[in-house]
């Protein structure tokens, strides 16, 4: 059942590298744990930090750590939190909780296409020696900011990792950290150069190449990571815009048996689409869980367009519905000789592939593949409504002219960024 899978682990020789968490409910307590344990250095990015109910928990755990003289770095995405910390910024600062918010719009911020390139990843470093990355924000698992309390909680995963690929998460933070800190002239994200009241410790970030104890992080669990086994990827709007993707159409191509994919927002570009549609063509079994619950308009209607080709090459497609779908995961041949899957941030959207900064962490490894499928059949087979051809002929004509405009006002703005050939 659901509950045996929020702490699944990967291989024994790997207990202690990488741990598949299962919603806030998984990821807060093991976060709170690891922050509450950190010597030298907390780094957090997220796109939503909202502290009401579960989340005021790591919001609490932060300052603990600033007020022991914990360097503790906070980014949050200025669109995605929005005023939600307001209440808690006094308390931020005086701890000495540095806080930046990532590209505020300003007066009339989106009527730049540059200014809609967000910060969507969700990373957590402490100490260069232990990490986590996927998809939850720090937002309880029963609230949605938009729709108040929620009757389920939403479905979403988060890796804890531990050894030589914490060491690279940290150096994916500092870099960020310290380009906002050019950005923003030495100040932080509420516009002050210090804070009087907060405990003096050094701005100096440890280096990606060291731990709480002096040690190199690496060598400090390096049989914590075996090669091949798993990797971080950062997506970004520049030198890595199509990174995830490329890597999602090399393990779809290798595919032989199976592909299972949970995507949030899915509306995939024509590279990606033609994967899938091949991998089912030649014989792959190809399931799709997709959001079934209406969220935002673009995200919801503009993927439907798109499900009539997947479906007439035998892709199989679920809508998720008990509450939200938030997780962007995938499972490859989890049985076979080559298993793979990926956990992190990145929707398969054009938002998300080619304007956000994101981060995904790729596994490779057997049980840990497994148990992340298990968990996404059981999504879809007790928790999912299977769509059909014959549902979709059904659809309101208002719904069929709904799915239409969303799909057009996507092409436009994909126009609008340059972003042709998506």
């Amino acid at each position: 059942m659901a509950s045996e899978l929020l702490h699944a682990v990967a291989q024994p020789a790997e207990a202690h590298a990488i741990e598949l968490l299962e919603g806030a409910r998984a990821l807060f307590p093991a976060l709170v744990a690891a922050i509450d344990g950190a010597r030298v250095e907390v780094a957090l990015e997220t796109y939503i930090f909202d502290p009401t109910g579960a989340g005021a928990s790591v919001a609490e755990a932060l300052i603990r750590a600033a007020s022991r003289g914990v360097i503790t770095r906070v980014v949050v995405d200025a669109i995605g939190t929005g005023d939600c910390l307001v209440p808690w910024l006094q308390r931020f600062e005086q701890a000495g909780v540095r806080l930046r918010r990532y590209r505020p719009l300003g007066w009339f911020g989106w009527l730049a296409p540059s200014r809609w390139r967000r910060l969507h990843r969700k990373l957590c470093v402490i100490d260069g020696v232990t990490a986590f990355c996927g998809g939850i924000n720090i937002l309880d698992d029963w609230y949605d900011p938009s729709w108040g309390r929620l009757t389920n909680p939403r479905l979403d995963f988060s890796v804890h990792v531990r050894g030589e690929l914490a060491a690279e998460i940290q150096t994916a933070t500092t870099r960020l950290w310290q380009r906002m800190k050019v950005a923003d002239g030495g100040l932080d994200g509420t516009g002050h150069a210090s804070r009087p009241n907060a405990p003096q410790r050094s701005e100096q970030a440890p280096t990606s190449k060291s731990s709480a104890s002096g040690r190199p992080a690496a060598a400090a669990d390096r049989r914590a990571r075996p090669s091949g086994q798993s990797a971080l990827l950062l997506g970004d709007n520049l030198r890595n815009r199509h990174k995830i993707e490329r890597a999602y159409r090399r393990a779809i191509g290798a595919a032989r048996h199976e592909i299972v994919i949970a995507s949030a927002y899915f509306l995939p570009g024509r590279k990606l689409r033609r994967a899938l549609l091949h991998a089912a063509r030649r014989g792959v079994r190809v399931q799709l869980l997709l959001q079934g619950r209406y969220e935002y308009f673009l995200q919801f209607h503009g993927v439907r367009p798109a499900y009539r080709k997947l479906l007439e090459s035998g892709v199989e497609i679920y809508e998720y519905a008990p509450s939200f779908l938030h997780a962007k995961v995938a499972v490859i041949d989890a049985d076979g000789m080559r298993p793979w899957a990926t956990v992190g941030s990145s929707n398969l959207d054009p938002l998300s592939l080619l304007m956000a900064r994101e981060a995904n962490v790729v596994v490779e490894a057997r049980r840990f593949c497994q148990h992340l499928r298990k968990r996404l059949n059981e999504a879809m087979q007790q928790e999912g409504r299977r769509v059909d051809l014959a549902a979709l002929a059904t659809l309101p004509w208002r719904e069929r002219l709904l799915d239409r405009v969303a799909s057009l006002l996507m092409r436009v703005g994909l126009l609008l960024t340059g972003q042709f050939r998506y």
